[in-house]
């Protein structure tokens, strides 16, 4: 997937066109420029997936995405990913340190 757009008034969501060409809702993980190619990235899934596979493309001014191509963005996104990965399970055990 990665043909869509990424403008709604709702930063949280995306509609992206499915290789059957359905328009589809997705919810934005996170949003980051590339220190590669400097291009905007945004990482988003399908909330009623219940594989909860990620996706990633790079999206323009106009909030058009592009699917990312480089061996190199890849390796950069999965950095990322994986660090917000930590810091998302680390802000949750404070949360639950907090309420007990």
């Amino acid at each position: 997937m990665n043909d869509g757009i990424f403008s709604n008034n709702d930063d949280r969501t995306i509609f992206v066109i499915d290789q059957q060409g359905n328009e589809v809702e997705m919810t934005v993980l996170f949003t980051v420029e590339s220190t590669i190619s400097h291009k905007n990235i945004v990482c988003y899934f399908d909330e009623k997936d219940p594989e909860g596979q990620v996706f990633a493309s790079i999206y323009d001014d106009e909030g058009n995405l592009f699917a990312i191509e480089d061996e190199a963005e890849w390796d950069f996104i999965e950095e990322v990913f994986n660090t917000f990965v930590i810091d998302e399970e680390e802000s949750e055990d404070e949360d639950e340190e907090t309420i007990h």
